[in-house]
Parts: structure tokens; C-alpha cells; sequence
């Protein structure tokens, strides 16, 4: 009796570090599991908010995330500056899944992006979508963007980030070349990087996915930091020591990150994608050039170069697919007649 009680403790203990990894993931962090213990579901019911939409307006109809590909719109919110209103998104990433080949599509959108703001109609920088009009506004400016819809969306703000690092005992990184860049707090001391391996606590894991003037590569090396951060992050939480920090790292989710996704729907996914590892992530980009528009800086996305990144995502969530089944349909002949 007690080596079944303590075998079904560990089955839990596993999907609740497995689920955990899902909300982490869905938000740039990567997880959120199994809230079979009492703290870890309160916490759950904290960080959901569905915005009331049942589906995205590009959806004939809900998808199931056990059974269909969806995309996920991963927010990291700069809100420090403005006493925790609308802030600017710092960090915008578009993932993926797809239960026909267990990978995930990770595409950073640089935050100097011109787009078309979404019940706006006019043109500016993708991170003011959410100062201007919060989730729902980034959200349809970024469905606008790729033309694909959203079906779920994460946000998490720097305290969190840089707290989840910190309770999973930091990350490895390789850093690419000597760097420095201020810390996001009132101190805003100058944190210095050095090429090679490099172990981060959260202050300087967020620095480093941060930084931009330093980087020669501009916004195209500042996203490939912020994918290496997440993936790190991934790798950290999939660890053996991180079952013992579950309840730690739920209640942190749940204090700071806001989605759409209910816990039945982690079950699910924790189910679909349970031997998911960091080798199944492919890293998407948009190739953008700087460009000054009325003495503001902007990065303006090649045409040929955003045509194939929504070619790519529409295929892995089958959206072009089921259109060209649907025309095909309409155009073949009943045998009947």
C-alpha cells in the first residue's frame, strides 16, 4: 500500500512539474501543470482571464489543444513604469504546436516592429498595441500581422520573470560577445557580460534578453537571446531538481502571469505532449531593416521575408490545409449528377 501511494505521488508530482513547464512555455517562461494539490489550483484560478472570447474571430470554431494545432501569443510586459497599468510590450513571441508532430514553431516579434494598430488604423511600433489597448489590442494587431489567429496568450511581467529564474536556481547561457546593460531597477546598474558560458540569476538573465544598442545584429540578435532564454529556461524546469520548487513556481505564475488557458486544458496538453523536450523547438524570424519615419526609429519587416513566416505558420496550424480541402469541395463534381 505505501510504495503504491508513493508511486501515485510521484505520477502527480510529475504532471504538476510538466504542467507547470506548459504556462512557463505558454509565456516565455514555460509551464503550468497539474494543479492536483489545493495551493497550486488557487494559484491557477488567479493567473486565468479569458477576456470574454471564446475564440479568435479567425476561428470558424474552438479548437481543442488536445486534438487541433494552436498558437499561443507570449506577452512580457514593461509595467514598472507606469504603477502597473498598461505598459508596453517589451518581449512579443508566437508559438505553435501541433499534435501531428509534437513541435513547436517560436517566432520573436522585434518590439520596434511598424505594424498596423488594430482598431487604430494607424501606423506604429508593435509594443504600443498593449499601452494603447491592453492584451485584446496586441493580440488582434498581432493576428492582423501574420493572418493567423491567436487561440491562447500569456503575459508575465519583469518582477516574475526574473523571480521564476531566480526559484529554478538560475540559467546557462553562452553570450555571444562582451556587453554591459543596466538593470531594469531604480539602481539601473551597469550588469557586464562576458563571452562564453555564463550563469544568470533573474536581474541578469532579463538584462541580457533585454539588451539591444550593444548587439551589432540589432533587434535579429536581441530575439535568438530571448529564444536561448527561454529554451534554458525550459531546460532548467524539465530538470530532476526542479519537482521540489513546483509549489514555489505555481504561486509565482499565479501572482503575475494572466491567460486563457483553464487547467483542464493543461491536463490535455500536458497529455499530448508529455515527452515534449527542447529539441522540438523550431525557431522562426522576421527579417526587418531600421528605418527613421519622422525622426522615430522603427524596424520595417521585408515583404518576401513575412510571406514566408505566415506560410510557415498557417502550415503548421493547417490552416492553408483545411482551405484548400474546403475549395477543393467546393469544385469536384457530385457523382450523383
Amino acid at each position: 500500500m505505501r510504495r503504491t501511494v508513493i508511486r501515485k505521488k510521484r505520477r502527480i508530482r510529475r504532471k504538476r512539474l510538466f504542467l507547470l513547464i506548459i504556462i512557463l512555455m505558454f509565456i516565455g517562461l514555460l509551464g503550468f501543470g497539474g494543479y492536483t494539490a489545493v495551493q497550486t489550483m488557487m494559484a491557477a484560478s488567479k493567473s486565468y482571464d479569458d477576456l470574454g472570447r471564446e475564440k479568435s474571430d479567425l476561428r470558424a470554431e474552438a479548437v481543442s489543444i488536445s486534438d487541433d494545432p494552436v498558437s499561443i501569443l507570449l506577452m512580457g510586459v514593461e509595467d514598472y513604469s507606469t504603477n502597473g497599468d498598461n505598459g508596453r510590450t517589451d518581449t512579443l513571441m508566437v508559438a505553435t504546436f501541433s499534435p501531428n508532430d509534437e513541435r513547436l514553431k517560436l517566432l520573436s516579434i522585434p518590439r520596434d516592429t511598424m505594424v498596423e494598430i488594430a482598431g487604430k488604423g494607424t501606423q506604429d511600433k508593435i509594443t504600443h498595441a498593449h499601452a494603447f489597448g491592453g492584451k485584446e489590442m496586441t493580440i488582434e494587431t498581432v493576428e492582423n500581422l501574420l493572418d493567423i489567429p491567436i487561440d491562447y496568450y500569456a503575459t508575465v511581467n519583469f518582477n516574475a520573470f526574473k523571480n521564476v529564474i531566480d526559484i529554478l536556481g538560475g540559467i546557462t547561457v553562452d553570450v555571444p560577445f562582451d556587453f554591459q546593460q543596466n538593470s531594469d531597477d531604480p539602481k539601473a546598474e551597469k550588469l557586464q557580460f562576458y563571452e562564453g558560458e555564463m550563469k544568470l540569476n533573474g536581474r541578469y538573465a532579463l538584462a541580457y534578453a533585454r539588451m539591444r544598442y550593444e548587439d551589432p545584429r540589432g533587434d535579429i540578435g536581441r530575439n535568438e537571446r530571448q529564444q536561448e532564454v527561454i529554451q534554458a529556461m525550459i531546460n532548467k524546469a524539465l530538470s530532476v531538481g526542479t519537482v521540489t520548487k513546483i509549489d514555489d513556481l505555481a504561486q509565482e505564475v499565479g501572482n503575475n502571469v494572466e491567460t486563457n488557458m483553464k487547467v483542464s486544458e493543461g491536463l490535455s496538453f500536458f497529455n499530448q505532449y508529455k515527452d515534449f523536450s527542447t529539441s522540438k523547438i523550431d525557431k522562426l524570424s522576421l527579417e526587418t531593416y531600421p528605418e527613421r519615419i519622422n525622426g522615430v526609429s522603427y524596424q520595417i519587416i521585408d515583404d518576401a521575408s513575412l510571406i514566408e513566416v505566415q506560410s510557415e505558420l498557417k502550415e503548421h496550424l493547417e490552416i492553408a490545409t483545411n482551405q484548400d480541402k474546403y475549395s477543393s469541395e467546393l469544385t469536384t463534381p457530385d457523382s450523383d449528377y
